[in-house]
Parts: C-alpha cells; structure tokens; sequence
C-alpha cells in the first residue's frame, strides 16, 4: 500500500483530498504546516484555529495526523524576499516562492522523511508525465502559481482534487460531513492571511511620504510609501476630484514618486512588452509562438518570446497588457500544459492616443 502525505491546512481542499485519497485505498497521513505565528485580537494564535480544523477531518477520517514548524524558514526564504522586493519598488507574489521553496520542497522532503512515496495537496491542478496542468475548474485552476517548482518533483505529487470543480468538492465535502464542508476559502497574502495589508507593511517597512505626480510632472497629492501602490490601483489613494478616477500608472524609486493618471483605460496602464526572468521551466521551454498570462485568472495571451541573457526574456505581446506590474509573474503555457515562467522586470513601451510613446524623461522608472 503506497503512503500519502496529505497537505492539510484546515480548509475543504485539502479536507476532500485526504477523503479522495483514503478512498482510492492509500495509507493516508495528514501534515499541517506552520509557517506564521501571530495572534489574533483574543490573543489566540490563527495556525492553531487551522489546526483545529486539521484534527476534526482527520479523527473523522481516521487517519494519523501531525504539525510540523517551518516558521524560521519561511522567514528566510520567502517573507525577506517578499520585504526586499517591496523595497524595491516591486509587488511581489510570495504565493509563488512559498510553493517553490517551502510547499514543493521543504515540506515535500519532510513527507518523504516520514515515508511517504507522495505528498498530496489541494491544488486545483493536474500531472500527466512530469508535465503541470490546468486544474479543470477554470475559474479555481492554480497552475500560476505553481510554476516555478521543479519538474522533478511532480513524479512525487499529487493533486487529487485538480479534475474536479470547486462545487464538486463542496459536493464532496458535505456529502461525507467534513467539519471543513462550509468554510469559506482562505484569502490573503500566502500564510499569512487576509488583513489591513497597509499597516501590516508599513509595521516591517516604515513609511516614507512622496509625491503623487500625474506623467506631465504634475503634483495632486501626497501618498504614503512606494510599498502602498501599485500598478493599476484604483482605490486607497485619497484623490478625488471631477473626472474619472485616479490609476496608478508607474512608480519611481529614486525621487519616491507615484505617478497616476485619471481613467481605468488611460493609455499609460497599457504596455505591449515586457522583459522577465530568470525564467524557470518545469518539462520544456516554451516555442517562439506561445501564451502567457500575467496574473491570475487571466485569459491566456498570445506572445512572440524573444531570448535575452542570463535565462531573461522579453516578451512581445499580440494585444497590448493592462497594468503589467513588475514583481508579478509571467506564466507560459501550451494549452492546458503550465510550461514555466519568472518574474517581471520591466515593463514597455507604453501608449498614448495617436501611437505616442511615453517618453523616456516622462517615463516611471520601474
């Protein structure tokens, strides 16, 4: 009988997955990961809620279960990037690294230490031949976020919740009475979860005032730290005025300015190119002619990718790209097969009415 560890994080996916798997006929063992520590306005610390659930499924399905501390890694390996990069002016995704670093590998070598010959998650995605696909809901599909962990380690996972939809689990989840089967799904920033994001930040970056400067050099505010902002944000800036209402359009780290225009469809939120990397590949890289996305749960785009050095691409884009923000992710695919991808780096050109470019004195240093 083959061992499975399950990644159970006290939500209904992971609940319906070790379910799924116990019924297959594997050895099921449910693994709780903790990567926070933080208490919530009771004083009562949030994992620990989380993992409550965790033992209610278990004892209901019967299995073994077990937490284990990855705290002091993920401080180091995924939240000081995710600080860094805020520094930097960028909008990182710690969704991608926590599942590169920590999920895929860190946790991935724990469940094998334990015995197991693999380690389940509640993805919604799918592995055929060492290769990442779409989970099949495409409103829930995860593979964006799972595409920088190595190939390799696919021949040890399994997605078992990754063909079915979302109300198919919930289905699932009540007709077995999981403790999990009307939670609702968890948001937020990783581990870390859903909260007043600004002071959070501003609690481990400090805030630095600037100034809000429309692209002609104009000053119509003030804002509250670089780290606040980013590309295509409509609200929390506090500027009002007749017209349409304020985007941010760019961010320049060296004078701690956000630029910002009036209009959800102002040319400057607009950019048919950018430049990522370093790029990383689960199976194959990606043909000349490909699709990319550069969010989640945007429709594939179709692209012209051109090599640069260093694993460093610039891709061309058919359509121009609304608020292409650097620190996000650009992932490839060929279909439903999830190819890789890396991070932004830059983005441009961008348009005015008549084809104007943006000028590079006028330009948002990125």
């Amino acid at each position: 009988m083959k061992t499975v560890v399950v990644g159970m994080s006290g939500g209904v996916d992971s609940s319906v997955s070790a379910l799924l798997l116990k019924e297959q006929g594997y050895n099921v063992i449910g693994l709780f990961m903790k990567n926070w520590e933080e208490a919530d306005d009771q004083g009562v610390c949030k994992a620990s809620k989380e993992y409550d659930d965790v033992v209610r499924v278990a004892e209901q399905l019967q299995i073994p279960y077990y937490s284990v501390n990855f705290v002091e890694e993920y401080r180091e390996m995924v939240f000081a990037q995710f600080l860094a990069d805020y520094r930097a002016g960028l909008t990182p995704n710690p969704d991608i690294l926590c599942n590169r670093e920590i999920k895929f590998k860190v946790f991935l070598d724990k469940a094998i230490e334990l015995g197991a010959d693999f380690l389940a998650t509640g993805h919604y995605c799918r592995t055929s031949n060492g290769k990442l696909l779409k989970g099949s809901d495409p409103d829930k599909d995860q593979s964006y976020f799972l595409h920088s962990i190595e190939g390799k380690a696919l021949s040890r996972v399994l997605f078992p919740v990754g063909h079915l939809t979302k109300k198919e689990v919930r289905a699932l989840a009540r007709a077995n009475n999981l403790a999990t089967s009307e939670k609702k799904d968890s948001t937020g920033i990783c581990f870390i979860g859903k909260r007043d994001f600004k002071p959070f930040l501003a609690n481990y970056l400090g805030t630095k005032p600037g100034p809000f400067k429309t692209l002609d050099g104009t000053i119509v505010g003030q804002h509250d730290g670089l780290a606040f902002y980013t590309l295509g944000q409509r609200k929390g800036m506090g500027l009002g005025g007749e017209g349409d209402a304020w985007y941010v359009v760019g961010k320049n780290t060296e004078s701690n300015t956000v630029f910002v225009e009036r209009g959800a469809l102002h040319p400057a939120l607009f950019a048919d190119s950018l430049i990522a990397g370093p790029f990383s590949w689960i199976d194959r890289p990606p043909p000349t002619r490909c699709r990319a996305k550069i969010r989640y749960r945007q429709e594939d785009q179709a692209c012209t990718i051109e090599p640069l050095e260093n694993s460093f691409f610039q891709i061309h884009f058919d359509v121009p790209q609304r608020a292409a923000t650097p620190g996000q992710s650009v992932v490839f695919y060929d279909g439903d097969e999830c190819l890789g991808g890396g991070p932004i780096r830059s983005v441009g050109p961008s348009y005015y009415e008549q084809g104007k470019e943006l000028s590079c004195e006028a330009s948002p240093s990125l």
